[in-house]
């Protein structure tokens, strides 16, 4: 049934209270229609633990012609993300008679503005259709980790390590380039690099079929590793564009609490029959 056929559910009290007061029911996707800098401007400071978004960068593609105010979104993020918490920023640049480097310059205004750029990770998608004729395909995106100070919440993801056991392992290296070894334990598992590989595309990005009426969604997979690196069950995850409901999925099925915005109806529409299938519950508070 059609947005505009449903009532549009609150709690007592605005929802800027309830946010204030951490009253935002758990397993419950609270998705807002409207411009997301307007919106966050009526919440208060510091109520954000997570922020895992991916803008509309570069004009690339048509998003029933929003336009993109990054500095002002930018600007309120930091305001409402809470003391060591995380934005993950994920976004590329165009490429049209060389690359437009808008991602850097995003990331260097976040940094003026007081976050810390914790870490630039790489999302690498492991089967790109775009390739280039006069240079090599390019096949990933930007991953900023964006901390408001030192971030609480760090739960790294681990893989096997490809060797194990004891062995004798380089030691105090001097400056005269000399190995010095000594035995030590090569554990069953290491931290990842911080390049992570998806595949991309209906099966790969997502099985939901619906969610490809959006006209860019991002992995499931990428949006679970960084809700589970950066936050804990009960923090409060944002996607300020939030489109398809992406990182609001996973947020949810990993018992985190989600505020999702768009300004377009038809995506929030989507978001929520997304929500739906998986059993999540979704209210319409007014902004």
């Amino acid at each position: 049934m059609p947005l505009a056929d449903q009532p549009v559910k609150t709690r007592k009290g605005t929802f800027s209270e309830s946010i204030a007061s951490n009253k935002l029911e758990e397993r419950t996707a609270y998705l807002v229609i409207g411009n997301c800098v307007d919106v966050m401007r009526t919440w208060p400071d510091n109520v954000i633990q997570l922020t895992v978004t991916s803008p509309p960068y570069d004009s690339l593609r048509d998003y029933n012609g929003y336009e993109f105010p990054f500095e002002d979104i930018a600007d309120q993020l930091y305001r409402v993300t809470a003391e060591g918490g995380v934005v993950v920023w994920v976004v590329g640049d165009r490429i049209n008679g060389g690359r437009s480097l808008t991602s850097f310059r995003q990331a260097l205004y976040f940094q003026s503005i007081g976050f810390s750029a914790h870490d630039v990770m790489i999302y690498q998608k492991k089967n790109t259709p775009f390739m280039r004729s006069n240079a090599y395909t390019n096949a990933y995106e930007m991953m900023f980790v964006l901390s408001k100070g030192k971030p609480t919440t760090f739960n790294p993801l681990k893989e096997p390590t490809q060797r194990q056991g004891y062995e004798m392992l380089p030691h105090n290296k001097l400056p005269d380039g000399i190995n010095k070894k000594k035995l030590g334990e090569l554990k069953k598992e290491k931290t990842r690099t911080n390049i992570w590989s998806y595949a991309v595309g209906l099966g790969g990005t997502t099985k939901d079929k619906i969610a490809f009426q959006h006209p860019a969604v991002f992995p499931e997979k990428l949006a679970n590793d960084h809700i589970e690196s950066w936050s804990n069950p009960g923090d409060l995850v944002l996607d300020p564009m939030c489109g398809s409901g992406t990182t609001g999925k996973m947020a949810l099925l990993n018992d985190r609490r989600f505020i999702g915005i768009d300004i377009a109806t038809e995506y929030i529409e989507i978001a929520r029959q997304r929500f739906r299938e998986s059993g999540i519950d979704a209210l319409l508070p007014a902004s």
